[in-house]
Order: structure tokens, then C-alpha cells, then sequence
């Protein structure tokens, strides 16, 4: 089992899996196509899916299978192949129940300034994944930091997920990797929901899916500590965020030149 800070010497880490939990079999198939591959390149995993999506433009998104199904199955993915899980909370009482299968809580950049959820992630003990609001510099994530800290918690990361560029797009900042890492702690990049285009007129979140290497690339050649990328079989009919995932047959391809980049650094 990988435990905090994650990061192996001259390795960046892996936070990688669907964007929700959508059956209780084929996020277990993805879990075990990403634990092989990364294992095969010697890249700490961890898979990433959310049991439930709170945050969705229309009253008829999909938004998960249940609380329990969903949590069960992270449960299995993490004893079957010993990885660790993260996943997003969204309410200060989900993270009691979600500690008990997570080994990260995810807080969405949406919900990165609410105090009471931050502190209520720290008192589980679990390692607290902050991500930046689309709306904040780098700089703003030290007061997140310092709120989990307080409440008794050092096991904090920072993930960049690109800022607002007008209504319809996002662009990222590379300098916020620098900025946030002075904080004493790991910073991940989102390379998908960084290329996110929101707010369309369908009520159906759009993307860019064939910039991921690119900012995955530029990411690693800054210098960060994790990637994170969602990904999926066939994002086409993926029920959330398809239109911004990379194809999982295209993750060992892409993770293979990001270890070139890293060499060279």
C-alpha cells in the first residue's frame, strides 16, 4: 500500500479512474487496467472515482448509483488490488463515511474555501486532496492549507485545475505549481477537468480532451508531484465529464513519454 506523500524518488504519482462510479463491474475493470499498467511502469497509483456527483448543470444528470452501492464498490476496488482510493466529499457529514473506504478525500475546487468540510476531512486522519477553485490564485490555497492544519492534519495536497477564462473556458497557470508547493506540500495537476468548457448552452459540460498530453507534459516538465486524469473505455458514453477524459487505451502511451520527461529533469 502507497501512504502519504505518495511520490516515489524521481516519480511523479498517479490519481486516475472514472469520473463517477457508474455500475458496480466496470469501474473495477478500469481499476485493474490502471493498477497493471502502472505497475508495470513503477508508478504510484491511486484510483480516483467519485460515489456520487453533487455538481451537475441539469436536474437530469446522471449522478451516481447510490451512496452505498458506489462506497462498496471502492471498497472492493482497495482490498482486491491493494490501492489506494480518493474521493470527493461534498457535505461535512460524508466524511466519516467516506473515510472508511478512502484513502484520500477529495474536496471539489467548487468547495475549497468551506471551512466546515475542510475541517471535518482533517479530523478523519486521511489525507485531504484540496482542489484550487477555478475562482483562486495559488497563492489563496495557503489559507485551505493552513484550515486543515489547524484542525490537526498535515496530510494535505493541492491539485491545479485550471482558473475561469471567461464564462465558456478555463486555462492553467503554471506558476501556481511553484506557489502551491511552497506550502510544504504535493501538488497534483488535473489534466482533464483543466480542459473543461463549462457552462453550454445544453446544460452539457464540453471539453478539449486532445490538449491532456499537452498539459500533462508541460506539467511534468514544471515539476509537479501527481497527475490526475480521469479516464475512461469509451468517454463517448461515459454518464459524466465524457466530453473532457482521455481513452483509457491511450493512458500507457501517454504515462510513457510523461516518465521520458521526468528522466530528463
Amino acid at each position: 500500500m502507497i501512504t502519504y506523500p505518495f511520490k516515489k524518488e524521481g516519480r511523479f504519482f498517479l490519481m486516475a479512474g472514472p469520473c463517477v462510479i457508474e455500475d458496480e463491474t466496470s469501474p473495477i475493470a478500469i481499476a485493474e487496467r490502471l493498477a497493471a499498467i502502472t505497475q508495470k511502469l513503477d508508478i504510484p497509483f491511486i484510483f480516483k472515482a467519485s460515489y456520487r456527483k453533487a455538481n451537475r448543470s441539469r436536474w437530469d444528470s446522471f449522478t451516481g448509483i447510490g451512496d452505498e452501492k458506489a462506497i462498496r464498490v471502492l471498497a472492493t476496488i482497495r482490498e482486491r488490488l491493494g490501492v489506494p482510493v480518493v474521493t470527493d466529499i461534498h457535505e461535512p457529514e460524508e466524511a466519516a463515511m467516506a473515510a472508511e473506504v478512502a484513502d484520500v478525500l477529495q474536496i471539489p475546487a467548487f468547495l475549497c474555501r468551506q471551512t466546515d468540510l475542510l475541517e471535518a476531512a482533517a479530523r478523519t486522519g486521511k489525507a485531504v486532496n484540496i482542489k484550487k477553485g477555478q475562482f483562486l490564485s495559488g497563492e489563496n490555497m495557503g489559507f485551505a492549507v493552513d484550515k486543515v492544519r489547524h484542525a490537526g492534519n498535515d496530510r494535505i495536497l493541492l491539485t491545479e485545475r485550471g482558473s475561469m477564462f471567461g464564462y465558456q473556458d478555463l486555462v492553467v497557470d503554471y506558476r501556481n505549481i511553484p506557489v502551491m508547493q511552497g506550502f510544504g506540500v504535493p501538488v497534483v495537476l488535473d489534466v482533464t477537468h483543466s480542459l473543461q468548457q463549462p457552462n453550454q448552452a445544453s446544460g452539457v459540460t464540453g471539453g478539449r480532451p486532445e490538449m491532456i498530453g499537452l498539459l500533462a507534459k508541460a506539467g511534468v516538465a514544471a515539476g509537479v508531484d501527481g497527475i490526475f486524469m480521469e479516464t475512461h473505455p469509451d468517454p463517448a458514453h461515459a454518464k459524466s465529464d465524457g466530453a473532457n477524459m482521455l481513452p483509457l487505451g491511450q493512458v500507457e502511451g501517454l504515462l510513457k513519454q510523461l516518465l521520458e520527461i521526468r528522466k530528463v529533469l
